[in-house]
């Protein structure tokens, strides 16, 4: 087998292998040399080379995502590495373990006006659980100099290094940092940060491994709830009629069907779900905002809950934030075991375990169900929603609104659902979404940059499903560069829903149809998807009227030899009026309250 003769390049492709840090996502460069050539000459990764570093990054992310195991990216030296850092934050906020490995320069060549070269030492700062900085090989600091006619300038710890730093304590020192560093993104899931000098000569290469580096096993620490925890919750569960769960972001299968059939059961709790959480009862609450909005003063007070329960990423509804930062809880406890948000301005209690081990610790221990009719009240407003929900879609013209309703009927089962952010994200959370699809959307930070490249990764990863990418038109062309990728699997599939502009702008207060608005703000175009589908290879249909979605719907998802987009063109000033239109018709007229009260009437 072929190595980098660099031993630091072996030593870290051989503690990915055995860390089994499989799939390995490189952009081309010269810098990371050594690592494309320890990497592509094992069978044991799998190896995608993609240029645009932004996309890798995300691509990677969404790999990571399926997974759950730690992703590789690779990068050369220089601005490729700061690339990397919306993927990064992404990852730090949701919870994916996502290894960046970027080649630098040896130190006495940072600063001094060398080419493709910035201080990329702990570049990502405060969004990455971990970053080391590594030693260069003593016996590469032997060439240093490129030309022995220019002197070179060595900081006082490089001249330490190599009078008192023995190569094998070198050696030692950069195993342990990476088994530190591998280790840290698979026990706490999220990103890490490794930045690796070399010095040239970097493409020579060895038939045998000459170093053998030590793997240190990441050890999980027991979680165990402490009594006192349980304890305290129980005393306060006990007195409290009205108990409100609310599931972000969340993996399937994370918490058993006993536990949740429990939930149910309980006349005090009530269970919100957003279509990120991959939760699903007949007797939990969807469509949180749907739910939400239209809500009285009076009738918000009497739904504030005592004990408000979170797990799971972060929250897409404004609505329920906004509705719990006013009416908060006496009692807010987040369950997660690295860290909890107070989102709501009023978190005490950080549970440490996993949703599923609370509940198989807690929910045995509650001997009685409180007497309640929160759930009741909760019912009767869901029932009311869902009526009028029913009733104002089959009236609206073509529109965001009703292509979100036929398109998210229409997708087939069993398949995997990335959705862009912004409005798609927005709009997908007003519809109860079939329970076989997975979702997913990247809400750790919330940006548009990365939704199509993710997707891509998620496909790659999970080619046993399916994956279906459901986005807007700018958020599709601002990672439009994702496409620029070899590793499409034929069953992925795009829809865009395009309204040739930020949509999401014309339903929040402003001044609306101005040049200043619609250049500044909607960023309104008329560009479309087409030309790109033909550079990069993917089949491409357009529509732009009920009719012809309901036709193309019906071949859509077949199989086919390549990937395909559908763009769904919908009028931009048709769709706002729409929208605000819908929350409008979602509250109770005088009317219709009157009837309520007085059913005999």
């Amino acid at each position: 087998m072929i190595y980098s003769k660099i031993p630091l390049a072996q030593t870290v492709v051989s503690l990915c292998k055995s860390k089994g840090v499989k799939h390995i996502v490189i952009s081309p460069g010269s810098r990371n040399a050594p690592l494309t050539l320890g990497f592509t000459n094992d069978s044991f990764f799998k190896c995608y080379s993609i240029i645009d570093e932004r996309c890798a990054a995300f691509f990677a992310l969404g790999i990571a995502q399926q997974l759950q195991e730690p992703t590789a990216v690779v990068c050369t030296s220089g601005s490729a590495l700061l690339n990397y850092y919306p993927a990064v934050a992404e990852a730090y906020y949701s919870n994916i373990p996502l290894v960046v490995l970027s080649a630098d320069r040896p130190k006495n060549l940072i600063d001094v006006g060398d080419g493709q070269t910035i201080n990329q030492k702990n570049v990502f700062e405060s969004h990455a659980l971990f970053s080391i900085d590594l030693k260069l090989d003593l016996k590469d600091e032997k060439h240093i100099h490129a030309n022995e006619n220019v002197p070179v300038l060595v900081k006082v710890e490089d001249r330490f290094e190599r009078l008192l730093g023995l190569q094998k304590n070198i050696q030692t020192n950069n195993e342990e940092e990476i088994n530190m560093a591998i280790n840290m993104a698979i026990m706490k899931k999220g990103p890490v940060h490794i930045n690796i000098p070399f010095d040239e000569p970097l493409y020579d290469v060895v038939e045998k491994q000459t170093v053998s580096p030590k793997t240190i096993e990441a050890v999980a620490k027991p979680h165990n709830l402490e009594d006192y925890v349980l304890q305290s919750c129980l005393e306060q569960w006990d007195v409290s009629p009205k108990k409100m769960i609310l599931v972000g972001v969340n993996m399937p299968n994370q918490v058993e069907m006993k536990w949740l059939d429990e939930l149910a059961q309980d006349d005090s709790i009530i269970v919100l779900t957003e279509s990120t959480s991959n939760l699903h009862h007949n007797g939990f609450f969807p469509s949180i905002d749907q739910l939400i909005d239209g809500l009285t003063p009076e009738e918000k007070k009497a739904l504030q809950p005592d004990i408000l329960i979170t797990f799971g990423g972060l929250i897409v509804s404004k609505k329920v934030k906004q509705f719990l930062r006013n009416y908060q809880p006496a009692h807010h406890w987040h369950i997660d075991r690295k860290r909890a948000y107070d989102t709501f301005f009023c978190l005490d209690n950080h549970i440490e375990a996993t949703p599923n081990a609370f509940f198989e610790s807690f929910l045995p221990k509650i001997l009685h169900y409180v007497k309640s009719h929160y759930k009741t009240k909760w019912l009767d407003v869901k029932a009311k929603r869902l009526k009028k929900h029913k009733d104002y879609i089959k009236n609206i013209p073509f529109s965001d609104l009703k292509v979100f309703n036929k398109v998210l009927k229409s997708i087939p089962d069993d398949s995997i659902l990335q959705v862009g952010n912004s409005s798609a994200i927005r709009y997908t959370q007003l519809f109860k979404v079939n329970k076989t699809l997975e979702v997913y959307c990247n809400r750790g930070t919330s940006g548009i940059d990365g939704c199509t490249s993710t997707a891509i990764g998620c496909a790659v990863a999970r080619e046993d499903k399916p994956t279906v990418l459901l986005t807007g038109d700018l958020s599709f062309l601002y990672d439009s560069n994702a496409l620029w990728n070899n590793h499409i699997p034929k069953n992925f599939r795009v829809i865009i829903v395009n309204n040739q502009g930020g949509g999401i702008f014309r339903i929040l207060p402003g001044h609306k149809d101005t040049e200043n608005f619609d250049t500044y703000f909607e960023t309104n175009h008329n560009y479309s998807a087409e030309h790109l589908c033909k550079m990069y290879g993917m089949a491409y249909q357009s529509v732009d009227n009920e009719d012809a979605l309901t036709s193309a719907l019906t071949t859509f998802f077949s199989e086919a030899n390549q990937a395909k987009i559908l763009e769904i063109f919908t009028p931009k000033k048709v769709n706002d009026d729409v929208l605000l239109k819908y929350f409008e018709h979602l509250k109770e007229t005088p009317k219709e309250k009157a009837d309520t009260d007085n059913p005999k009437k």
